[in-house]
């Protein structure tokens, strides 16, 4: 399954790169994080593999997260119409997951965020969700993209929010 969505934040490039490169910054943005901890490498490099947990209703899954891909390296003094690379694996039980992360300039204060999001399903009952829910990852991207933008734009934190 592949998908991609996308959203405009009011924020120069650069500053949005920098928040959403912030470990510090992920559980307030990131619905549902339980946990997010490198096990090798330094956060957010190249290389690094992290152990994720995240919460979703009465269902917690546990992944494991490795950079693929970080360009530039260094989120300060991007070179104007550069484009900001992140992209990751996700490997869970029954799920694989390739998520592709470009931050462009859509104006002088605004970056537009495109996500490419591709799944492969193992096992009878991640196929079956698969098969049945497609819709539900796609509106998981979004949501995470729109919580984002509310706490990048407006400081809005997801664990403060009434439900």
């Amino acid at each position: 399954m592949k998908y991609t969505v996308s959203i405009e934040i009011a924020l120069p490039r650069e500053r949005a790169a920098q928040l959403l490169a912030d470990p510090a910054h992920l559980p307030k943005w990131l619905r549902g994080l339980v946990l997010h901890e490198p096990l090798s490498g330094v956060h957010g490099q190249v290389g690094t593999k992290s152990r994720v947990v995240i919460r979703t209703g009465r269902q917690q899954m546990e992944c494991t997260e490795t950079i693929t891909r970080r360009e530039p390296a260094d989120l300060r003094e991007i070179p104007t119409g550069s484009v900001v690379h992140f992209d990751r694996e996700i490997i869970g039980e029954g799920m694989w997951s390739a998520v592709r992360d470009r931050l462009t300039e859509a104006g002088p204060e605004t970056t537009l965020w495109v996500s490419e999001n591709e799944y492969r399903f193992s096992g009878v009952l991640m196929r079956l969700v698969g098969v049945l829910m497609p819709g539900a990852f796609r509106k998981q991207s979004q949501q995470h993209m729109q919580d984002f933008k509310a706490f990048a734009e407006l400081g809005k934190d997801v664990r403060e929010a009434k439900n």
